[in-house]
């Protein structure tokens, strides 16, 4: 401790030692409040073992997004299809309640899904949404591959352009789109006006409500969706492969089958998949161009949910729909695993 004058008081001021100081400094630390500790979802997320770092954190993010948009409605669904249709809001039995506020009930009802094997309606409806969806995909295979393929080959300038006119129908509203081809396949259309202008019909041909037009309108909506993954697989394929098959005297449609097409079965498969997974569910397509004749599993639906609030029914039909289109892509992935390990175990 050392004693001081002070200019401006004239007095005496006395200031600590060095190491008072330090004694004092540490005395207030330990005299404060412990700091607050962090919440424990923080820890768990940020600083624990199973911390969230770096690609961690960008790859919790989608399934984040999964979980909130489709786990969390798939399990409200999921519930509903187990309750049963009564008048109310909501129109459903509970699932879970208290009785006598002692014990809770469970109430698991079947008599949606049993509903749906005695009416045939259902089955009809599930056959015929696979069919049109199936015949679909195979129209947009057919006529994507030769424009994907085309694009793939033509110089990059040309490529750009190409592209854009594919994608182009998306900077327009699909609802509009599917109005579009009302005005176009109607009776007095200007499809029916051109031919009949052109002499090749006498009468107007009945398009709208058929399915022909949901083929048409499931096509125009879904051809990019084949586009696009054929195009990337077939702009990746290396040229010299089919130049070393002509070298060896193969035909180009022969070059085509035994060198082009295998490469590009991941194009095809992600193509077909884009194109019959949201066709089996379609509704805005059957409603608007295939009419009240058109039995597809989305018009069912839309009818139990909104016109007959059976809602416990439609839950059933939405869960039914997606066991039917996930087991066998689920399926289908386990195959191809199996299939690259057997092709790396004899590249071994």
């Amino acid at each position: 401790m050392s004693t001081e004058l002070d200019p401006l008081t004239g007095g005496a001021t006395v200031s600590p030692a060095p190491g008072a100081a330090a004694t004092v400094a540490e005395q207030t630390k330990a005299d404060a409040p412990p700091p607050r500790p962090k919440h424990r979802l923080y820890r768990v997320l940020f600083r624990g073992p199973l911390a969230l770092r770096g690609r961690g954190l960008v790859i919790a993010i989608p399934y984040l997004w999964l979980l909130l948009f489709f786990l969390a409605p798939f399990a409200i669904v999921l519930k509903i299809s187990f309750a049963e249709f009564m008048v109310g809001v909501p129109p459903y039995t509970p699932l879970v309640e208290w009785v006598d506020d002692t014990y809770l009930k469970v109430t698991l009802a079947f008599s949606g899904y049993k509903y749906l094997l005695e009416d045939s309606m259902y089955v009809n409806a599930y056959l015929g949404s696979l069919r049109i969806a199936a015949t679909a995909t195979v129209l947009c295979l057919l006529l994507g591959y030769p424009m994907a393929y085309g694009i793939a080959r033509s110089s990059p300038s040309t490529r750009n352009v190409l592209l854009l006119l594919v994608v182009l129908p998306f900077w327009t509203s699909f609802l509009i789109r599917v109005y579009a081809w009302i005005g176009i396949l109607k009776n007095n259309g200007l499809l029916n006006n051109a031919l009949m202008g052109l002499g090749i019909i006498n009468e107007p041909i009945e398009m709208l409500n058929t399915e022909f037009a949901i083929y048409i309108g499931i096509v125009y909506s879904y051809l990019p969706f084949m586009i696009l993954p054929l195009y990337t697989t077939l702009e990746k394929l290396d040229g010299s492969l089919l130049e070393a098959a002509m070298d060896l005297g193969c035909r180009p449609w022969k070059a085509f089958l035994k060198v082009t097409l295998p490469l590009s079965m991941p194009g095809i498969v992600a193509g077909c998949m884009l194109v019959f997974i949201p066709s089996v569910g379609e509704f805005v397509i059957p409603d608007l161009l295939g009419g009240a004749s058109t039995l597809m599993i989305g018009k069912v639906m839309w009818n139990e949910f909104f016109q007959n609030r059976d809602w416990p029914t439609a839950s059933a039909v939405a869960i039914a729909m997606l066991i039917l289109l996930v087991l066998p892509i689920v399926g289908f992935q386990r195959y191809q695993l199996v299939q690259e390990e057997k092709a790396r175990e004899g590249s071994k």
